[in-house]
């Protein structure tokens, strides 16, 4: 195998594609970069079992600059490969293998000689086939994942908890994460081919990373879903997924469907006033701030409390509060994370008692995207 490629192309896919790949790790050669070099194009892939990324830099693309001169495959380590990449002197660079699978890196008067493992040894990525494709746009996607992913859980003795549940029936999608203390749902519109519904559970981890990866110049992702893997396809980057094994717990009945007090804010507003009383309330060790809402004064006061510290109560802005008077307590953090999916927009927060759930929605969109938050006892 001998090629040489623009060496700031490559060091974009190579950035791709080592997301995949992680120094702890049950089999050795998945610590390793998989070069596999074709008539068509240069095919890096990087695993750790969990997810997959496989990108390609197409010679028939002249800004890769990608010359063949002997067709072959190889595994180096990948993060020795990639430091050696990254401090390279020139644009060009060379890469060729020798006997015993020893690999030359050269770039100006620099020259590398690493070790390397046979590739015929690397995994075989999964085939999905997939029966029913569909595309969904990239910014929409994304966008769904950031909404979503903030409430999955770390806990790994509920492993179904760490994924986003994705159902996909008649032209409606609807992703929903929970992890048992809050709750994020969003319904989108696709366009699915007839006959398509799927049901299954993709890990927080791998839409967190598959999100980092997806470019902002490739409008669309397409989506195949297999029986236990899941992949998504972006331009010359195609990113594989296990699915989540088992069933995914009934979220539909812990969103209320009536309220006894609500309230608007502007979210940045109040997402600043809870970065403020969360500074205190940090420093105890149950880190709770409370809210008040005096329907007759036409009030809503935090306080933020740390026994060590001192004690914060500010006055929020809102637009409008009607329902009964109600005093609540709740993780800061909770909050937060919830008010920055929001964005800049306003939202409604609809409040049923003290100890049972409230939720947040946009006051512009209420039936695509909800919020929901378990308050903390406090007495």
């Amino acid at each position: 195998m001998k090629f040489s490629i623009n060496r700031a192309l490559f060091i974009k896919t190579l950035n791709d594609v080592q997301r995949a790949i992680s120094a702890k790790t049950t089999i050795p050669i998945l610590t390793g970069l998989k070069l596999m070099l074709s008539q068509e194009g240069l095919t890096l892939t990087g695993s750790d079992a969990d997810i997959s990324i496989e990108a390609t830099l197409a010679t028939n693309d002249e800004k890769n600059q990608l010359v063949i001169e002997e067709t072959g495959s190889i595994v180096l380590p990948a993060r020795f490969f990639s430091e050696i990449v990254k401090k390279l002197p020139e644009d060009q660079m060379m890469v060729a293998v020798c006997d015993n699978f020893q690999t030359t890196i050269r770039s100006g008067k620099s020259e590398f000689t690493i070790n390397g493992l046979d590739a015929n040894n690397y995994p075989h990525l999964p085939e999905i086939a997939g029966q029913n494709p569909f595309s969904i746009s990239t910014d929409v996607l994304k966008q769904l994942i950031h909404q979503t992913v903030i409430a999955v859980s770390n806990q790994e003795s509920r492993p179904i908890l760490t994924g986003v549940h994705l159902v996909l029936d008649n032209g409606e999608m609807l992703a929903v994460a929970t992890d048992s203390h809050r709750l994020a749902q969003r319904k989108l519109t696709v366009d699915l081919p007839e006959d398509t519904d799927y049901d299954v559970i993709i890990p927080g981890k791998s839409l967190i990373e598959l999100s980092r990866t997806l470019a902002d110049d490739v409008d669309n992702v397409e989506l195949r879903i297999a029986e236990n893997q899941v992949l998504f396809k972006a331009g010359n980057l195609a990113f594989y997924s296990r699915l989540l094994e088992g069933n995914y717990p009934d979220t539909a009945r812990l969103i209320p469907t009536s309220s006894s007090t609500q309230i608007e804010f502007n979210a940045p507003v109040l997402l600043a006033a809870i970065e403020r009383a969360s500074l205190l309330s940090h420093e105890s060790r149950n880190n709770v701030v409370r809210l008040t809402l005096n329907n007759a004064d036409q009030t809503a006061v935090i306080y933020g409390n740390s026994p060590d510290v001192g004690n914060v109560e500010e006055a929020l802005q809102f637009e409008n509060l009607t329902g009964e008077d109600l005093e609540i307590s709740f993780n800061p953090d909770y909050m937060k994370d919830a008010l920055r999916s929001f964005g800049q927009t306003t939202i409604n927060i609809n409040f049923t008692s003290a100890l049972r759930p409230f939720t947040l929605v946009p006051s512009e969109d209420q039936e695509h995207y909800i919020q929901l938050i378990t308050p903390v006892r406090t007495f």
